[in-house]
C-alpha cells in the first residue's frame, strides 16, 4: 500500500505517531482515548502506516553505558573510489556489523558517517582493522569520540508535517 506521506495523514495519524514515537509500548486502547478514536479505529491506521512504510519499526531505546558499551564514536569514512560496486560493498559491510548503530552516506568531507558504540578502545581498535584498515577502498577515516550524550533519539517532529 503506497501513496501515503506527510501530506496525506491527517491529524489523528499524526497524533498517533507521536504518541507511538514517545512509548511504543502504549496500548491501541489508551493511543484511542488520547486521540478520541476507537481502539479498532487505531489498529486499522497503525495497520496502514505499517503497510505504507511510514512505520518502519518498533524499538525500545537502551542506554549503552548500562549495557556495557560505554564508549560511542563518531566516524567519518572518506573513500577512495566511488565505482558502483566498491561503494555498494563499503555500505553493506557499515550495515552488516553490529557495532555501528547508525550509518549515513552524506555529501561534504566525508562519505560516510558512522555511529558506533564499543565497550572498549580496544574493541574500537578491532573495529577499525575490520572496517576500515581491511577495506582497500577506505581512503581515510575521523575519529571524534563523544565526551557526553546528551540527546539521543529517531523522533521526527510532528507539529510541522
Amino acid at each position: 500500500m503506497r501513496g501515503i506521506d506527510a501530506g496525506s495523514l491527517d491529524s489523528f495519524d499524526l497524533a498517533i505517531l507521536d504518541i507511538l514515537q514517545q512509548d511504543n509500548s502504549t496500548s491501541q486502547r489508551i493511543i484511542g482515548e488520547r486521540v478520541h478514536l476507537s481502539a479498532a479505529a487505531v489498529n486499522r491506521r497503525i495497520q496502514r502506516m505499517r503497510e505504507a512504510g511510514v512505520i518502519v519499526g518498533n524499538y525500545s531505546t537502551l542506554d549503552p553505558t548500562k549495557m556495557g558499551r560505554p564508549i560511542t564514536v563518531i566516524v567519518e569514512v572518506r573513500i577512495e573510489s566511488e565505482r558502483l560496486d566498491l561503494l555498494d560493498a563499503a555500505k553493506r559491510s557499515f550495515q552488516a556489523d553490529p557495532d555501528v548503530q547508525q550509518c549515513y552516506y552524506v555529501t561534504g568531507d566525508a562519505d560516510f558517517v558512522l555511529i558506533v558504540t564499543v565497550p572498549s578502545m580496544r574493541e574500537y581498535d578491532a573495529l577499525t582493522r575490520r572496517l576500515f584498515f581491511e577495506n582497500h577502498n577506505v581512503k581515510k577515516f575521523r575519529t571524534l569520540v563523544v565526551m557526553e550524550r546528551l540527546k539521543a533519539g529517531l523522533a521526527i517532529p510532528l507539529h510541522n508535517a
